[in-house]
């Protein structure tokens, strides 16, 4: 039985399309999702304030959180003691891999069913539906579809891009729908602050608003010049993504990672500098390992911060000549640390990841920093 067949009030799909949508983009995101999965083993929690993470007395980090939790103000990545602060009658459990990882890929089965899927992570994916005629037609299919025969919640968003689509999954959370029209993608992120558009972080967003810019709308219409000189040849493709202008096509096959990385959360704050670079040392030769395993060099080599009042930010150095050896990831990542930790910060995080990856051609030769 095909898609058609179970769903006759569908549009019949065209194999060369002829429609007003130039490229028709669905962004679906699970609502609470591991705290959804969690429930349809346990519905006596249902409507209680909860979150999936970290118990407290280990340094816990909330994952996911229900939307009685959020209201208290909790939400993923916020520290479980700090949650409890915030709402003390909040239960919390620990997550469970297999029905998460069951449950998404039943998800997903549905979402093939309609077109190309780039699945960016258990609960999230982008769907291609330039193949149908109406398009704009299935996103209520879908997101009922999914909770019919899932029994979770979802939200999704449909536009000609998938930087608008993705904006508009969250924008009516949760279980909401919002489809932006072909040339209404500008209108639709004017209003919105600058954070929603990928790419910009929150020392770009800083940067923005010290020039008076924090929605997209201004943004999308600033001086281009004055905006090349903060930002160089960013500006450019800034300004056409506060327009909502994004080529990115879906990529069903995953290529090369992004990064590789890996953090370590301290039992306790360190001030201690050789436990530091112990810790940096130890991530640098797990980095060293996955490269190796995967037969990838790295051209960048970042170091993450998070001192003990929960300030987080990354720094990075780049080389010319890319590397995949313990030794050289370690000396990058000694030298980003020894730049910004200030003798006897106290530290709660430590991380060092690689990115700009690629294949080796040849064996590389040293590099000198």
């Amino acid at each position: 039985m095909t898609i058609e067949d179970e769903n006759p009030d569908l549009p019949l799909k065209l194999t060369k399309p002829e429609m007003a949508w130039s490229q028709a983009i669905l962004h679906l995101d699970m609502d609470a999702f591991f705290v959804n999965v969690h429930l349809l083993e346990h519905p006596e929690d249902r409507g209680l304030p909860m979150a999936i993470g970290g118990q407290p007395g280990s340094r816990g980090v909330i994952a996911s959180a229900s939307y009685e939790a959020r209201q208290f103000g909790v939400h993923s990545a916020m520290p479980s003691i700090r949650a409890l602060q915030l709402c003390p009658d909040l239960k919390i459990v620990r997550h469970s891999w297999l029905p998460i990882h069951e449950c998404s890929k039943q998800v997903m089965a549905i979402l093939q069913q309609y077109g190309p899927v780039e699945q960016m992570s258990v609960d999230e994916a982008y769907v291609d539906l330039s193949g149908w005629p109406q398009p704009e037609t299935l996103p209520e299919i879908i997101k009922r579809r999914v909770k019919d025969e899932s029994g979770l919640p979802a939200s999704v968003g449909l536009s000609t891009s998938k930087l608008v689509a993705k904006v508009a999954s969250d924008f009516d959370k949760p279980e909401g729908c919002k489809i932006v029209y072909p040339g209404e993608e500008a209108s639709f992120l004017a209003p919105l602050p600058v954070r929603v558009i990928w790419g910009i972080g929150p020392r770009t967003a800083e940067k923005l608003a010290e020039m008076g810019i924090k929605t997209c709308g201004q943004l999308a219409g600033h001086n281009l010049s004055k905006l090349a000189k903060e930002f160089g040849n960013q500006a450019r493709s800034l300004q056409e993504r506060a327009k909502g202008i994004d080529k990115r096509f879906i990529h069903t096959e995953r290529g090369l990672p992004k990064s590789i990385s890996q953090e370590w959360t301290f039992s306790q704050d360190v001030d201690d500098p050789e436990i530091l670079k112990a810790q940096l040392r130890k991530q640098s030769a797990s980095v060293s390992r996955s490269l190796q395993k995967r037969n990838l060099i790295a051209h960048t080599v970042k170091v993450k911060f998070r001192w003990a009042d929960f300030t987080t930010f990354t720094r990075q150095k780049s080389v010319e000549v890319g590397i995949d050896e313990e030794e050289k990831i370690y000396a990058l990542a000694l030298a980003i640390w020894q730049e910004h930790w200030p003798q006897g910060r106290k530290t709660r995080l430590l991380g060092v990841g690689v990115s700009s990856l690629e294949e080796p051609t040849a064996r590389q030769i040293d590099f000198g920093f």
